[in-house]
């Protein structure tokens, strides 16, 4: 089967350019100007943005967690990524305490196998590490599970800093990679007794108790750790100016840090935590949404190329289940929708507002993911040999996000209001046309992805 993509304008991480492109069955085989070829069904895409299909490497889809269970699992999740125009995602299998590797590796893919619409792979975060867990690490890079998640906060979650560097002298002798939730765990546990001490159990003291300094304090301490075991890594969700500046400082050194941050810490900020109950529910995240001085530093940065990649750190919880902190914001289920939203909003927000280039837009969404993570050229590019991943996106449709229109399994939308400039026309999932006029046109399509080392 042949498609034929005709009078677009391919986005690389140089631009964009008047291009054609030819699809045989689930890989792009050639592009230019002017292609043709008689057994291919043409379709016209004038006017039109043709991207690389987009990676979103940060989601949780059907986790437990806080005493419930995610809003989107890989059913739901997926197909809202579609729509947003990403074609795979990177979750993140989890293995509990006194669980090994490799049965949690298995429990996710019997969450995701046969239900994702989309392409998916697996971050393995990992919570219990001892030598059998050291050795698991190899059976992992084996699955082409290359990349791991460790938590420095959370009580059933987080590792030691001897932990730590442990687990980075190991990944270094694989070629693997580790990103890291940095927040200083108990001086957080001290600030929330001491708003608890005052009578404080609304929402407003979320923010107070995760200041941003906690977050620079866990990112100056894992970067020393880093240093020490001579070992790259990835700061995830970074959301603030304190925290960046410990980036820049371990760089100047030398060393190789990688940046994600996610779109909520570029368009939201802490006023919301003030916001009447229940609707401040809704932004209880970690680390939590910060001041205007923080966006605009992470928008630099954005700019000037020091962040890499942009993801959304999607992990949904209905107001329902929000709810179940009502009488203590401890119990806030910590996170938020997001898949979806994504690229519209980093097109209007970034990209029109003059902050960031389409090309620049490219390598946040697809190709610096796509590196990072082991799975370039065949993902995060529009050329021939790789998977046939393309979003036609329209630069000029204008919108607004609804909770009415959405297709997250929730029943809101913390980007409620907000207008938008672009859309998601199409979308091609290894040469199958999965969104067809912003409507999913095919469902569980979706394949795991085996992923190399990284190569950004």
């Amino acid at each position: 089967m042949k498609t034929l993509l005709k009078e677009g304008s391919v986005v690389s991480a140089e631009g964009a350019a008047l291009c054609d492109v030819l699809i045989e069955d689930d890989k792009i085989v050639k592009t230019g100007v002017g292609l043709t070829d008689a057994d291919a069904q043409i379709f016209d895409v004038a006017g039109k943005l043709l991207f690389p299909g987009f990676i979103d490497a940060h989601t949780h889809f059907d986790l437990e967690a806080a005493g419930t269970v995610t809003a989107d699992d890989f059913v739901t999740g997926s197909k809202a990524a579609l729509l947003g125009g990403t074609t795979t995602v990177i979750d993140f299998a989890t293995q509990y305490r006194g669980e090994s590797l490799s049965s949690a590796y298995r429990h996710w893919l019997t969450k995701a196998e046969g239900k994702s619409s989309c392409d998916y792979g697996f971050h393995m975060a990992i919570s219990d590490w001892n030598e059998n867990t050291s050795k698991e690490i190899g059976d992992m890079i084996d699955l082409g599970v290359s990349s791991f998640k460790l938590y420095m906060t959370y009580d059933d979650m987080k590792v030691s800093d001897e932990e730590i560097y442990e687990v980075l002298k190991r990944l270094k002798g694989v070629g693997g990679i580790a990103g890291v939730h940095c927040e200083n765990s108990g001086v957080i546990s001290a600030l929330v007794k001491e708003e608890k001490a005052l009578g404080h159990f609304g929402v407003s003291s979320h923010p107070k108790t995760r200041p941003a300094e906690v977050e620079a304090e866990a990112v100056s301490r894992l970067l020393r750790i880093a240093e020490i075991a001579d070992s790259p890594v990835i700061i995830v969700h970074l959301s603030s100016k304190e925290g960046y500046g410990e980036v820049i400082k371990a760089r100047e050194r030398g060393q190789k840090v990688y940046l994600e941050t996610c779109t909520q810490y570029l368009l939201l900020d802490e006023s919301l935590y003030e916001l009447p109950e229940p609707e401040c529910f809704k932004y209880v995240i970690a680390p939590p949404v910060r001041k205007e001085a923080d966006r605009d530093c992470l928008w630099g940065a954005l700019a000037s190329g020091e962040i890499q990649t942009l993801s959304t750190d999607h992990c949904s919880f209905s107001l329902k289940q929000k709810l179940m902190g009502e009488k203590d914001f401890t119990k806030v289920p910590c996170g938020m929708p997001g898949v979806e939203d994504r690229a519209v909003l980093l097109y209007t927000y970034g990209v029109a507002a003059g902050r960031i280039t389409l090309g620049q837009m490219c390598r946040l969404l697809s190709e610096n993911p796509a590196k990072l993570y082991g799975a370039y050229p065949r993902k995060g590019c529009i050329v021939p040999g790789a998977d046939a991943d393309i979003v036609v996106f329209d630069p000029n449709a204008e919108g607004v996000i609804s909770a009415k229109t959405q297709a997250y399994n929730m029943d809101y939308a913390p980007y409620e209001g907000f207008k938008t400039l672009g859309l998601v026309d199409d979308v091609y999932l290894r040469g199958t046309r999965v969104v067809g006029g912003h409507r999913i046109t095919a469902e569980r399509t979706g394949s795991y992805l085996y992923r190399g080392k990284y190569s950004l």
